[in-house]
């Protein structure tokens, strides 16, 4: 396809490469700069010598006009080609090298002229101002022609005025300075010049190299790429400047870190807050695949650090996954625990068969009564002193787990919460990760036991779960509640440390705290406190024991009797 001809002359008389580009604007902007610098020098330049020109004339006047012996001359003899005022006048103007030097009396009658035979004649121009007492300079036609004048007033020892004398320079002498003058101009201008496209050379040699050669087309293409892939990418991308400042946000960056556009400019601990996340986008914490948690989404962050002494970060939102691992988790009991019943149910039914063979038949009906009464006192023991449903399903499940893995699951007889939690997913959230992580801790310790106790009092809830194991130094029991910190190697499906960062951030978020100590006796005891948990209460409570009135526990070894959920389990031991 063939192209308009303007088309290729506009291909032809512009380069694409941007260093070609640049070097030619650059040395058009010298040259353009240098011919406006050297019109604006020349244009008063002219004016300057004129002025010159007619001060030097004015300055022969008055020396001329202060001789007194011009004054007497003028007074005593005729004006002659030979006369002495003719004389005193040529000896000037060839000293002074000006183009005449006229004296004249009152009546403008010429007493001197470089011209002998206009000696005598009245001056071709009006010599008014100077016979009036003024000084005056001019550039005025004469009949010698174009030239700068001076005219002053001629005085006697009186201070009257007898005449006037009127030095005249020639113009073509002016002009030929001025040109003179333009050889040396133009060559300054030329030295000027070639500075500047050095310059601008070198300038177009560093665009180069930090544009690598492109077209201005191309990153014009590449810039609008680059925001069409920031703000469409499900990723977040935060670019720091070498100061630390952060100079972008995505629009997925947002999102996950909560923040807006005004937190561009501003160093993450101040647009981020102290924690974690600040530390891993300022380079504090390095690694990769950094886990930190924000707000309530788990984060995968990674930073690399770019030439200009900044560096990016990406984030990935792992919330999603980490719910599933932790769903797969839950299933894994479940199935482990549904395991188990298999085989105690099997044993059972061994046990049951055993006694109808024997026709031991009261005694089966007996052993019948216990295995159903163990599984509905452990679930009644269990709502009757938890009235929120999904808190009670939660602990129902955790206490078959617990006896799978040979851990006694209790509920302290100090518990009592009430049906009227604002947020109770949050709760069986907090709750879930506290048990899961005590049965971690006590699973395959001598007399491995787990309390859980939830007391309620007005809007508060605490919730409190201890444990026999091993318990957390005091050292560590901040490092905890720290992002991607555990003790344990992770699962190949998800990563360790997320469980206690999300309970003390569900805490928090509630108003709430959430620490850990030693429970009495040795292991762990977790504390969250929830200080808004709860709706105003609408009745008085139901019958069962208040917490302030549940009677103290005595101090023991293990934990003080409580309302045990893994009946079945101890008697099995037993």
């Amino acid at each position: 396809m063939s192209s308009t001809p303007s088309a290729r002359r506009l291909r032809l008389g512009l380069p694409r490469r941007v260093f070609s580009q640049v070097l030619l604007m650059q040395v058009a902007i010298a040259a353009g700069v240098t011919v406006l610098a050297t019109g604006l020098f020349l244009a008063p330049l002219g004016d300057q010598l004129d002025d010159q020109a007619m001060r030097r004339a004015l300055a022969i006047a008055q020396t001329t006009a202060q001789q007194p012996q011009v004054v007497r001359d003028l007074r005593t003899t005729r004006p002659a080609a030979d006369g002495p005022v003719q004389e005193e006048a040529e000896r000037v103007r060839r000293a002074t090298k000006a183009e005449y030097v006229v004296v004249m009396d009152r009546d403008g009658v010429r007493w001197s002229h470089t011209d002998p035979e206009r000696i005598g004649q009245v001056v071709s121009t009006d010599p008014g101002q100077a016979l009036a007492g003024r000084e005056v300079m001019e550039i005025d036609n004469g009949t010698l022609g174009r030239s700068a004048r001076g005219k002053v007033p001629l005085r006697d020892d009186d201070g009257e005025i007898v005449g006037a004398v009127s030095v005249g320079i020639a113009y073509d002498s002016v002009r030929a300075r001025l040109i003179h003058a333009i050889p040396g101009l133009f060559a300054y201008a030329g030295g000027a010049l070639a500075v500047g496209a050095l310059a601008s050379w070198i300038i177009s040699r560093r665009v180069q190299r930090q544009t690598r050669d492109l077209a201005f087309s191309d990153i014009a293409g590449l810039l609008a790429e680059r925001e069409a892939m920031l703000h469409g990418i499900r990723e977040g991308v935060v670019a720091l400047d070498r100061g630390g400042r952060v100079r972008l946000l995505n629009d997925e960056a947002q999102r996950l870190l909560g923040i807006g556009g005004e937190a561009v400019g501003g160093f993450p601990d101040e647009v981020l807050g102290a924690g974690r996340t600040a530390d891993v986008l300022a380079g504090r914490v390095t690694g990769t695949d950094l886990l930190t948690v924000r707000g309530q989404r788990v984060l995968v962050a990674n930073r690399m650090p770019t030439d200009d002494g900044g560096a990016v970060a990406t984030l990935r939102d792992r919330t999603e996954l980490e719910q599933l691992g932790r769903e797969l988790d839950s299933t894994r009991g479940l199935i482990d625990a549904l395991r188990a019943q298999d085989h105690e149910h099997a044993n059972r039914m061994h046990t049951l068969l055993g006694l109808l063979e024997l026709e031991m038949y009261d005694d089966a009906v007996e052993f019948v009564g216990e295995v159903v009464g163990d599984h509905r006192v452990t679930a009644e023991q269990i709502t009757e002193r938890i009235r929120d449903p999904l808190v009670a399903a939660l602990l129902v499940g955790k206490a078959t787990v617990a006896a799978e893995r040979g851990v006694v699951l209790w509920v302290s007889d100090r518990t009592l919460l009430p049906d009227r939690l604002i947020d109770p997913g949050g709760l069986v959230t907090i709750v879930g990760n506290l048990v899961d992580n005590a049965l971690d801790a006590t699973a395959g310790t001598p007399h491995a036991r787990v309390e859980v106790e939830l007391r309620a009092e007005g809007r508060a809830a605490t919730l409190t779960v201890r444990d026999t194991g091993p318990g957390i130094p005091a050292d560590h029991r901040e490092l905890v509640f720290t992002t991607g910190w555990s003790t344990k190697e992770p699962p190949a499906h998800r990563e360790r440390g997320i469980g206690l960062p999300l309970v003390r951030r569900l805490a928090e978020r509630q108003g709430g705290t959430a620490t850990v100590g030693e429970a009495y006796g040795g292991g762990a005891e977790f504390v969250v406190a929830l200080p808004e948990a709860l709706t105003e209460p609408e009745t008085e409570p139901g019958p069962g024991p208040a917490p302030e009135q549940a009677p103290e526990r005595a101090p023991a070894p293990e934990f003080a009797p409580a309302a045990p959920v893994t009946t079945a389990a101890e008697k099995e031991s037993r």
